[in-house]
């Protein structure tokens, strides 16, 4: 057996030629694909993934089953189902998570210390502990805070608009939500006073409460309903509109998604815009950012929808002036 001894210079060109041809896969392994994780309190069937997300993602160049995919989580209307749905995304290991409403990010932010979380909330979130300031979050946490329990009062001087001759509205929240709870209430009962009407408050927790909150509201004599944002009441969207039209209440939603599904009314933030918002967040981190250093952005922008089909099937005239201000009518 003979031994070759190689110099320094031998070696590395003979490494160099042997990695000349190996295969591209072991010179080079190719990054796996970005997962963005979310849940559906719904079904991923009504949404397949959230609006407007894709769209801010594109303004950083990220294009769905090019180069990032969604994977999503379906609650299937039981908001329990939540926190244990957010902790699988977690252990699926998914690059950034979003979440679309204070119980989501409440779940989230209890699920993972690590992966980036981008919200969008109708609370603040200092005050509410997910963030240490809107300029400076800390933390894996960031987003966009929007105006949908500060338009509590709007919601019930616009049903008064559209319902003139009630003197009386049901306000409809969680009584498991105290925070919110008390941060609506107040407004309602302001807004009422300054409009010498009054109001009844109605609660429900769970899907079965639905219907003894609208016995309730329409055995006390109220001449409409306006829905709280509660978390749970986006889960149940669909008995909500069905109960209103069962009992022919109309109601004022905090979400265009009710009047898509036939609900009379809703005034809200413009979440396309702010899931918008939340895409070119989430583009941002892709690239490298850190949420700690992505400051919370404030949306103020709000949208008006109304469903002239179901007025019409209440009795109910839409006045001039409201519908002018209407941003999206569906006839």
């Amino acid at each position: 057996m003979c031994s070759i001894q190689l110099g320094r210079r031998e070696f590395i060109t003979l490494i160099g030629g042997a990695a000349a041809t190996w295969p591209l896969t072991a010179r080079a392994q190719p990054q796996a694909m970005p997962v963005i994780g979310y849940v559906a309190e719904g079904t991923i069937k009504l949404v397949k993934s959230p609006a407007g997300v894709s769209k801010g993602l594109a303004e950083h160049g990220f294009v769905e089953g090019q180069n990032f995919r969604f994977e999503g989580r379906e609650a299937n209307f039981h908001p329990d189902l939540v926190p244990n749905l957010f902790r699988e995304l977690v252990d699926q290991k998914v690059s950034v998570i979003i979440a679309l409403t204070a119980l989501q990010l409440r779940s989230a932010k209890a699920a993972t210390q690590s992966i980036p979380i981008v919200f969008s909330i109708g609370i603040d979130p200092v005050e509410s502990g997910f963030v240490a300031s809107f300029n400076k979050p800390g933390g894996n946490i960031t987003g966009i805070s929007n105006l949908n329990v500060m338009l509590a009062d709007k919601r019930f001087q616009m049903l008064h608009e559209l319902i003139p001759s009630a003197t009386k509205f049901a306000y409809l929240t969680d009584p498991g939500n105290v925070y919110l709870t008390g941060l609506q209430l107040p407004q309602v009962q302001a807004a009422a006073d300054s409009l010498g009407l009054s109001v009844l408050n109605v609660y429900a927790h769970t899907r079965d409460e639905l219907e003894g909150a609208f016995e309730t509201a329409v055995r006390g004599g109220a001449g409409g309903m306006v829905i709280g944002t509660d978390a749970i009441f986006y889960a149940f969207s669909t008995q909500l509109v069905a109960l209103a039209d069962r009992y022919r209440l109309p109601a004022m939603y905090m979400d265009p998604s009710f009047v898509i599904a036939g609900g009379l009314i809703s005034y809200s933030p413009d979440l396309l815009d702010i899931t918008r918002l939340m895409g070119n967040y989430v583009g941002r981190i892709l690239k490298g950012e850190k949420p700690a250093d992505i400051p919370v952005q404030q949306s103020t922008r709000t949208k008006l929808m109304i469903n002239l089909k179901t007025a019409a099937a209440m009795g109910i005239t839409v006045p001039i002036p409201l519908l002018g201000r209407a941003d999206e009518v569906i006839e």
